[in-house]
């Protein structure tokens, strides 16, 4: 053995000093400094996309816009979105100003992760449907599917209402 006993009953979780993850930063600023170092990795990397141009079929590179996730920002942080989530969720109903301060942080930094990829999903830099799904944009259509056959012939003026009728709704 390598010169400690077990704690009586074979506690060895007693021997650590601390119990649980610290805080991934003392104080808000240290975490916004943080993920400000995160975005502007991700400006300053862009995504490169390989072409072939003109008749001799040159290739390039094109940069692509660099979207800015929670996923890529947490990876930088050394924590899971998960720690990130409960986090957040610790501070609610907490009044102390540090307590604040991180809460307000955490809102900037997704509010800047939001900001960037709607920008650049606007913009064309970014998949529009893509960005769109992950930011809970879709527009949901519903449509009643339900056939009716009563075979019943229409006026020309019900069949043009049914046709203005389904164009409004595309």
């Amino acid at each position: 053995m390598m010169g400690y006993t077990a704690p009586i009953g074979n506690r060895f979780w007693e021997l650590r000093s601390k119990h649980g993850r610290d805080k991934l930063f003392a104080t808000p600023e240290l975490m916004w400094e943080a993920a400000s170092e995160y975005f502007e990795w991700c400006v300053d990397n862009p995504l490169i996309e390989i072409d072939f141009v003109g008749k001799d079929a040159t290739q390039v590179e094109k940069p692509k816009m660099r979207p800015f996730t929670m996923q890529g920002l947490c990876g930088y942080l050394d924590c899971n979105v998960n720690y990130f989530n409960q986090f957040a969720e610790s501070l609610k109903g907490k009044e102390d100003k540090i307590s604040r301060d991180f809460s307000l942080i955490l809102t900037r930094i997704r509010e800047t992760v939001y900001n960037q990829k709607f920008s650049g999903a606007a913009a064309g830099f970014l998949n529009a449907n893509i960005i769109a799904r992950d930011l809970g944009l879709i527009d949901k259509v519903q449509s009643d599917t339900t056939a009716r056959n009563y075979n019943i012939p229409l006026t020309k003026e019900e069949a043009r209402e049914i046709d203005k009728s389904l164009e409004s709704e595309f």
